[in-house]
């Protein structure tokens, strides 16, 4: 069904398709989309991220180098009418769940270099509190649209690879492009209710506003 219905344009974003019952941070979470275009002296190349975010616990959420978790463990109760969301658990040990990354380019890396490009991956999750918790399952895969005539059962092709000593630009990419899908994520997700009446609430996004322009973070 997935294939049959790709299309180009906009994904959709948040609790959608197989990000439908995720939970990140605490909050609402599912599908998220970042990229990053890299300089034109370095190529110009696309690197885009896609992320099925269900991992992390509240107390350890980042929002651009702000602790928002900690921010909000006080106003929560407030804005949930004294409700707790599921899957809130403050406990560092206590972190479950998984989050898979798909890495994309048209940059022309060969394996060996995408492999390096995909060890990136978690620099960016930990930038929004993310530390690989015991429970947390992780899946990260990058892989390159470049070279599409770069393999053949039969005879010698020939093959672009990007240089190894800037190829710092697209990690840099990758690393941001990764935090900014996982916000994204959060944003776009919405409160859903789901068997028994278990109710997982939506990032409070007026509040991190609020806690984002109290830092300076934004205006």
């Amino acid at each position: 069904m997935a294939l049959d219905s790709a299309r180009s344009g906009p994904v959709p974003e948040g609790n959608v398709g197989g990000g439908t019952g995720m939970i990140c941070h605490g909050f609402k979470g599912g599908i998220g989309t970042a990229s990053r275009v890299i300089d034109k002296k370095f190529g110009g190349y696309t690197v885009g991220v896609l992320v099925q975010t269900n991992y992390g616990v509240r107390s350890q959420l980042t929002i651009a180098g702000v602790p928002v978790g900690k921010e909000l463990a006080d106003t929560l109760s407030l804005i949930f009418n004294g409700i707790t969301s599921v899957g809130a658990k403050e406990n560092a040990n206590e972190e479950t769940g998984s989050i898979i990354v798909i890495v994309a380019t048209d940059a022309p890396l060969l394996p060996h270099q995408l492999k390096r490009i995909a060890q990136r991956v978690p620099l960016g999750i930990s930038k929004v509190g993310g530390i690989g918790g015991n429970g947390s399952g992780d899946i990260f895969l990058a892989f390159s649209t470049a070279n599409k005539n770069g393999f053949s059962r039969t005879g010698e092709t020939n093959v672009k690879m990007y240089p190894n000593d800037q190829i710092g630009v697209l990690f840099a990419a990758t690393i941001q492009a990764t935090e900014e899908a996982i916000v994204n994520a959060l944003f776009a997700a919405k409160t859903m209710k789901g068997i028994n009446d278990n109710t997982v609430y939506e990032l409070p996004k007026d509040a991190v506003v609020r806690i984002l322009k109290r830092y300076n973070r934004i205006k």
